[in-house]
C-alpha cells in the first residue's frame, strides 16, 4: 500500500524497500474547463543534479527532447500532449544502481508548454499527482497529490529523489515557479 505524502514530507525508499533498484516516477493531471482555443500540454522533466544542486551538462535534463540521461539511469517514456485518460500522463523510469557517484539528486518538474503564449497557468490544472512505483513488482510505494494551491504558476517542482547516508529518499516538494523549461534550466545552473 502506498504512503501518501503531504507537501514537505520525506520518505526513505531503499532503506524500507530492500533491493529496490528500478522505479517509475509517474505524473498525472487533469485540466479544468478551458476555452482558450489552444491545446493544454504539460511536460514532465527530470533534472539530474550534483551536491551543489546544479546540472552539469545539457544531457542532465531529461525531457521530451532528450529521453535518456545519467548513463541510462533516467529514461523518459515519451511526451503525452493531451493528458487524456486515467492514470499516469507521463512517466520517467529510474534505475538507481546506474547513477554515477556524483549524482546527489533528481528533481522532477512539470511545465506547461508555451504557457505564456497560450495564456495558461497551473490555476487551470486539477488532480495533479506524482507517484513512485516499484517497476519489478508494480507496487505503488509513494503517492503525492499536489493540491490546488497554484494560480499563476507555469511550472511546478513536484518532488526530489535524493541520496542520504547511502540510501535513496523522496521529498514531496510541490513548489510553484513562474517560467518555463528554459527558466528551470537556468535555476539548476544551465544556460538555455
Amino acid at each position: 500500500m502506498a504512503i501518501n505524502l503531504n507537501k514537505g514530507q520525506r520518505i526513505d525508499l531503499t532503506k524500507t524497500h530492500k533491493g529496490l533498484d528500478q522505479i517509475i516516477v509517474g505524473v498525472g493531471w487533469d485540466t479544468n474547463k478551458y476555452s482558450g482555443g489552444e491545446d493544454f500540454d504539460l511536460d514532465v522533466s527530470a533534472f539530474v543534479l550534483d551536491e551543489s544542486n546544479n546540472a552539469k551538462r545539457d544531457e542532465d535534463v531529461v525531457f521530451y527532447n532528450n529521453l535518456t540521461g545519467a548513463n541510462g539511469a533516467v529514461v523518459h517514456t515519451g511526451d503525452n500532449i493531451t493528458g487524456e485518460g486515467e492514470g499516469d500522463d507521463e512517466q520517467i523510469k529510474i534505475t538507481l544502481s546506474k547513477f554515477p557517484p556524483d549524482v546527489a539528486k533528481v528533481a522532477f518538474t512539470i511545465t506547461i508548454h508555451d504557457a505564456e503564449a497560450r495564456n495558461q497557468t497551473f490555476g487551470q490544472v486539477s488532480n495533479a499527482f506524482v507517484r513512485i512505483v516499484d517497476e519489478r513488482t508494480n507496487e505503488e510505494l509513494v503517492h503525492f497529490d499536489l493540491g490546488e494551491d497554484f494560480s499563476v504558476e507555469t511550472s511546478v517542482v513536484v518532488g526530489e529523489l535524493y541520496r542520504h547516508s547511502g540510501e535513496w529518499r523522496f521529498a514531496a516538494i510541490g513548489s510553484g515557479f513562474s517560467g518555463g523549461l528554459a527558466d528551470l534550466c537556468k535555476e539548476y545552473g544551465l544556460q538555455a
